[in-house]
């Protein structure tokens, strides 16, 4: 088993422990923290995503996006991994898709869509000192930031994670690229280049 693999494996058995309470609270105090940020408070186009189990809570967070007037991106997943996205229009809008994912049941807008965000919301399991992201593992979001890169595209990239998650040190590989601020229930800590 790799490195990631068992870190992985560790991170999500700590988030199971969470309670449906806490993972809720944590959910609250993350939107209030995020949307502080100058990266969100001036962004036109957040690209984002929808929580899913334990996951920290993006619920709030993209209700009050949507209600500051930002045009709020969601992705939906291909079956290839690769990343489409739709406009969030509300939760009563968000349809159950594969992989226990919920997605937006608005018009695709095409993988490139994401290039017009001013800030990308990234899952996570981890990020570390130098803020290099774990991911889960699936590598849509790998897709989605090497296109970015190539593309010449450079938003904000922020994770959203619980604070046991940040850590000293994560497995990286050449793809993985840094991001420039992590927001826990606790604060938001931001990396230099």
């Amino acid at each position: 088993m790799s490195v990631k693999m068992t870190v992985r494996g560790e991170l999500l058995d700590a988030r199971r422990l969470l309670s449906p309470e806490d993972a809720r609270e944590a959910s609250l105090v993350l939107a209030r923290h995020a949307l502080e940020l100058p990266e969100l408070a001036a962004a036109r186009t957040v690209a984002a995503y929808v929580s899913v189990g334990r996951e920290p809570g993006t619920r709030a967070l993209l209700d009050a996006l949507r209600a500051r007037g930002v045009r709020v991106l969601l992705p939906v997943l291909l079956d290839d991994n690769d990343l489409d996205w739709a406009v969030y229009e509300g939760a009563e809008h968000l349809v159950p898709a594969r992989r226990g994912l919920r997605e937006p049941d608005g018009p695709r807008l095409g993988h490139r869509a994401v290039l017009e965000a001013d800030t990308v919301l990234l899952p996570g399991l981890a990020v570390d000192e130098r803020g290099m992201r774990l991911g889960r593992g699936g590598g849509s979001y790998d897709r989605v930031l090497a296109r970015l890169a190539r593309e010449g595209a450079a938003p904000a990239l922020v994770v959203l994670l619980y604070a046991n998650e940040v850590v000293a040190r994560v497995p990286e590989e050449p793809h993985d690229h840094p991001v420039h601020a992590v927001v826990t229930p606790e604060g938001v800590r931001r990396f230099t280049a």
